[in-house]
């Protein structure tokens, strides 16, 4: 395998799809993933855990991770939300929230009167036309309002459904206002980056590891980082064929990549 032959040095995994698929409960983790991660750690592999989940805090989501039997730190998972907090934070903006209610802890101390910015994230079910609508004029009657989307995601699978993500209803929003999201998340160049730093790892000596060939392989190429498909999770046999996103390979499932990744290691 190509993408391998140069040295590997830190890892990126996204999380649902790779780690372990939704579903009623906790959903269930895919086979071998647990014991792939455990072997990262093993191998003193440093990995970070990059998600544009939106829907839970990182907190509840580290802890349904170590339901299913992940050994997984707080600090190791970096997700928009807590990046967007700290952008808002920054820049001094007050945000008209969508997004799903799990979420409101982290937005806790952010002051969303008179509001100046839209956060566009998941919503779920909480999600409406009538919320959509006042997002909508928050932006077009202040020229100078920030539209972010946490992530930019056509759709995710959800237990054995696609579902539709975050990113058509930003598009939606750019059309009506034309105004621009700034991507807050994959595919996001400032995303991945940060991450690396958190490894202290060059992008061309890291790899990522995802289900989504746009925003999880083609946004880590388009950074310099190699990408790599897993057939498991949202991916579509048309992946393969993809007209501009070409991963550097395509695995049947993390443990697989992985085996790849230790192999190549063991032999340096």
């Amino acid at each position: 395998m190509s993408w391998t032959k140069t040295p590997i040095r830190g890892v990126l995994l996204d999380i649902t799809g790779v780690l372990y698929n939704s579903g009623e409960g906790d959903g269930e983790a895919i086979p071998g993933s647990v014991e792939a991660v455990a072997r990262l750690a093993a191998s003193g592999t440093p990995v970070r855990f990059c998600t544009n989940e939106t829907m839970t805090t990182r907190r509840r989501l580290v802890e349904k991770l170590r339901r299913l039997g992940f050994d997984i730190e707080l600090d190791q998972v970096f997700s928009p939300v807590p990046a967007v907090v700290s952008e808002l934070r920054r820049r001094r903006l007050r945000p008209f929230l969508v997004s799903h209610p799990d979420v409101a802890e982290e937005f806790a101390d952010v002051v969303t009167m008179n509001p100046n910015a839209v956060v566009l994230a998941d919503a779920g079910r909480h999600f409406t036309y009538e919320i959509l609508n006042e997002a909508f004029r928050v932006l077009i009657t202040n020229p100078d309002a920030v539209l972010f989307s946490l992530g930019i995601g056509k759709y995710y699978k959800d237990a054995d459904r696609l579902t539709l993500d975050v990113g058509p209803f930003a598009r939606a929003l750019e059309y009506a206002t034309s105004r621009k999201a700034e991507v807050v998340g994959k595919p996001a160049k400032a995303f991945f980056e940060t991450a690396l730093r958190d490894m202290g790892v060059e992008p061309n000596d890291a790899v990522m590891v995802g289900d989504d060939i746009v925003n999880d392989v083609g946004g880590a190429q388009k950074c310099g980082i190699r990408g790599v498909q897993v057939r498991t999770g949202k991916f579509q046999p048309g992946d393969e064929r993809h007209p501009d996103v070409k991963p550097d390979a395509f695995v049947n499932n993390l443990a697989e990549a992985v085996d790849e990744i230790l192999r190549k290691k063991e032999q340096a």
